[in-house]
């Protein structure tokens, strides 16, 4: 773990969160506020990046107009501190959806129900908001270990089209990851809310499996099989799953868009009516929160 001292104007850097190969994302304290936040900073060898500037930009345009909503994390500023580009975002649990499921499918089973909810909540409200996601996955959903869940990182987010828009539009630039991106998107259409769908099937599946739908020795089979292959079904791996899920699943991960649930309104609604599992899963003596730092005071990440 990183330990510093440093600052970013105001803002004292804790500790590190987590870091990727554009940003990294720091636990930091506003010592004049008193107040704890998360930063996204953009690594110096990217801040004279126009893309990864232009996208976290972006991020803060789509993320402010979010804020509104207990299932979407909050940001709050763009700003430049030091030379660094970032973005002061609300602090809630670093533990992602995918860090959860590399302990497996009962990692979160036990609450699963809870976490699928109010994921699809936040992709409702974005969706209402008019916007599309474009890059679900279960990396983009923090999980509190109370079950509280936050869909994140807007920077690909796409305005949904209407109109003549719509008719005349193309996807853009393919844009995505690979193991949960809608058949439309791969082949570079119009998107609209039935491919976030999609998406949030693959993180379904996963869910309940720890696997992803697919998965291909190379890139282009596994977007081959995204385009072409069965769909599979989540009992085979998880027979506790019951049958009214998989097929939920199965149908959110329908080829044709026309085949999806048309909204996540629509999913919600049907979700609220079925069962997850056949038999209720316990909540492990080994919880994966077990593993994440909690420090009362920040000063003790200098001592010893």
């Amino acid at each position: 773990m990183t330990k510093a001292r440093d600052f970013l104007g105001p803002y004292r850097l804790i500790r590190l969160i987590r870091a990727g190969s554009a940003c990294e994302v720091w636990e930091a304290i506003h010592t004049k506020k008193d107040e704890r936040f998360a930063l996204k900073i953009l690594r110096p060898n990217k801040r004279d990046d126009k893309a990864e500037l232009a996208a976290l930009k972006h991020e803060f345009q789509v993320g402010s107009t979010l804020t509104a909503s207990n299932r979407i994390i909050k940001i709050f500023q763009y700003a430049i501190e030091s030379d660094a580009p970032l973005l002061v975002m609300e602090l809630f649990s670093e533990l992602n959806m995918k860090q959860a499921l590399r302990r497996g499918p009962d990692s979160l089973a036990f609450m699963l129900d809870k976490i699928i909810e109010q994921a699809a909540e936040g992709l409702f409200y974005l969706h209402d908001k008019g916007w599309i996601h474009r890059d679900i996955k279960p990396d983009n959903f923090l999980v509190s270990r109370e079950g509280e869940t936050k869909l994140i990182d807007f920077q690909i987010a796409t305005k949904k089209k209407t109109g003549l828009a719509k008719l005349f539009s193309s996807g853009g630039a393919v844009q995505g990851t690979r193991s949960y991106m809608s058949p439309e998107q791969i082949r570079g259409k119009h998107c609209d809310e039935r491919a976030d769908i999609y998406s949030f099937g693959c993180v379904l599946y996963e869910a309940v499996t720890a696997k992803p739908p697919y998965t291909g020795a190379t890139p282009n089979e596994l977007l081959t099989k995204h385009l072409r292959a069965n769909i599979p079904s989540p009992l085979v791996i998880n027979d506790n799953v019951t049958p009214e899920f998989a097929a939920m699943v199965r149908r959110m991960m329908a080829k044709d868009p026309e085949q999806r649930p048309s909204s996540m309104y629509k999913f919600l609604k049907e979700f609220k009516t079925i069962k997850l599992f056949k038999r209720r899963p316990k909540e492990p003596e080994i919880s994966v929160f077990d593993d994440l730092p909690s420090f009362k005071n920040p000063d003790d990440l200098f001592r010893n």
